[in-house]
């Protein structure tokens, strides 16, 4: 508690104790946040997944990641989806938040990998949006839900600190294998095709 002493009686400054004014303004902020950053990547995610929002479904979503380097497509293609999809879902609802969190970053940071060689201006094909959804994510992540969250009415069950650490220990490992795997294989020159030598 923060306060001071007046004639030997301690008085509160509950104004100094919550700078930001009103008690319930972070969590209505993280909230806003959340529920924002959760419904975009929740649609990109169906749209990878199901088709939706005019997206190409795991077929198409399959074809674009081969295309784009990512091997297996499929698996890779579910991944990418599920990150987004699952990910944007539960960061929404504020459950399971560094999981949720992280699994957002993780995806962001496959697609960061490949608008790269763009620049950074999203204008120009680069990497800014799937990196501004990315740096959210991992925010939200890291600060928690809030009180408007079923993470606060769980207990914070799925929020302790070693599920922050773990969540995105583990996206980064798993984040800097998928796309170290992707350059890699860009980077090996194609084998040369086999010509059958011509018959005299």
């Amino acid at each position: 508690m923060i306060g001071t002493r007046v004639e030997g009686v301690r008085v509160r400054l509950p104004h100094l104790e919550n700078p930001m004014g009103h008690p319930n303004r972070r969590d209505l902020g993280l909230l806003v946040l959340r529920v924002g950053t959760g419904a975009v990547l929740a649609a990109h995610g169906t749209q990878k997944l199901l088709g939706w929002f005019g997206g190409g479904g795991l077929e198409g979503t399959t074809k674009a990641m081969e295309a784009m380097g990512f091997n297996p497509g499929r698996e890779s293609a579910i991944a990418a989806g599920l990150g987004e999809a699952g990910g944007g879902v539960l960061l929404a609802l504020g459950l399971a938040t560094p999981a949720a969190g992280a699994a957002a970053a993780g995806a962001m940071a496959g697609a960061v990998a490949v608008h790269a060689p763009a620049g950074f201006f999203a204008q120009g094909g680069g990497y800014e949006y799937p990196a501004f959804l990315g740096f959210t994510a991992a925010g939200i992540g890291i600060t928690g839900a809030g009180r408007y969250s079923l993470d606060h009415v769980t207990g914070h069950v799925l929020d302790r600190p070693w599920v922050v650490a773990a969540a995105f220990l583990g996206t980064a490992i798993a984040a800097a294998a998928v796309v170290g795997r992707r350059a890699q294989e860009q980077a090996s020159p194609e084998p040369a095709p086999d010509v059958e030598p011509e018959s005299a």
